[in-house]
């Protein structure tokens, strides 16, 4: 399950922002029936009093959150050696649900278009370390930010001086994860004479990167540097500020989701949960 992790000192070094959330408590009618306003009139089972309440919010599954997520994205998202999906987005939505008496019930998804199920009815929630920006906002529903997230090169230990800058690697083969706003920012940023390469997966990413297939990849800042303390043959040798920030996506309809998701978001900042799940995973909590 979730660990402190001394790699988050190489976060703050490199100066990664973070926004926050909230908690609360609820006594809900949930549950059951059909998938639309499972009931719930607030008073939590644990952890105090909640503003939440599911009243008119539609559920995929009753008693569930069912959750789009493209996993194995760690630390965001990762099967754990319980065979569970954890995570710093697992862990803040178990967190953010709990007073509502809901289980969350992940689903695995590649990423490319991964904001389009909650509208397919795939899931009630996209929780997938998913950038806001105005296409995906065109057509989903985004909850208040709650990580704020730069871009960066990792590259081999071997080439962090031939690698050392983005604009070094003109003639070389960069990599990046198909649909996402590393790809985007490559593809506007990269040095003439750069050839950038998608993967459907992080994962093919980093093998692609061991093998020598590719010269580096450009991808979340929170992802390079967690690999790069987790892989000594890895290191991040650029970061670059885009301001981007973390939100969980629902279809452009279910207002009455993203409202209770909102609100469980102010709670926990405010209680003091949130800094409690960040810290577990980043070793500190946000500055």
């Amino acid at each position: 399950m979730r660990r402190t992790r001394s790699w988050m000192a190489l976060l703050l070094v490199l100066t990664l922002g973070v926004a926050a959330t909230a908690c609360g408590d609820d006594d809900d009618d949930s549950g059951s029936t059909d998938t639309t306003a499972a009931s719930s009139d607030t008073t939590a089972a644990a952890g105090g009093e909640t503003a939440a309440t599911l009243d008119g919010v539609t559920l995929v599954s009753d008693g569930e959150l069912t959750v789009c997520t493209d996993s194995p994205y760690p630390p965001f998202e990762f099967e754990g050696d319980d065979g569970e999906q954890t995570g710093f987005d697992m862990e803040l939505l178990r967190v953010l649900i709990a007073p509502l008496d809901l289980e969350l019930a992940p689903t695995v998804t590649p990423f490319d278009g991964i904001w389009l199920q909650p509208a397919a009815g795939t899931c009630d929630l996209v929780g997938s370390a998913m950038t806001i920006t105005p296409e995906r906002q065109a057509a989903a529903l985004f909850s208040d930010p709650y990580f704020d997230a730069d871009q960066s090169l990792l590259v081999r230990v071997d080439d962090q001086d031939t690698y050392a800058t983005l604009d070094s690697l003109a003639g070389a083969v960069i990599a990046v994860q198909t649909g996402t706003t590393g790809e985007a920012y490559a593809q506007e940023n990269a040095p003439e004479g750069a050839e950038v390469k998608s993967f459907d997966e992080a994962a093919a990413m980093f093998l692609a990167l061991e093998s020598g297939d590719v010269a580096a990849i450009l991808q979340d800042f929170p992802v390079n540097a967690y690999r790069a303390t987790q892989d000594d043959q890895f290191v991040v040798t650029e970061t670059f500020t885009t301001g981007e920030q973390y939100g969980f996506g629902a279809s452009l309809d279910n207002t009455a989701l993203i409202d209770v998701i909102n609100t469980r978001l102010a709670e926990v900042r405010d209680s003091g949960e949130y800094d409690e799940v960040f810290s577990e995973w980043f070793g500190e909590a946000p500055q």
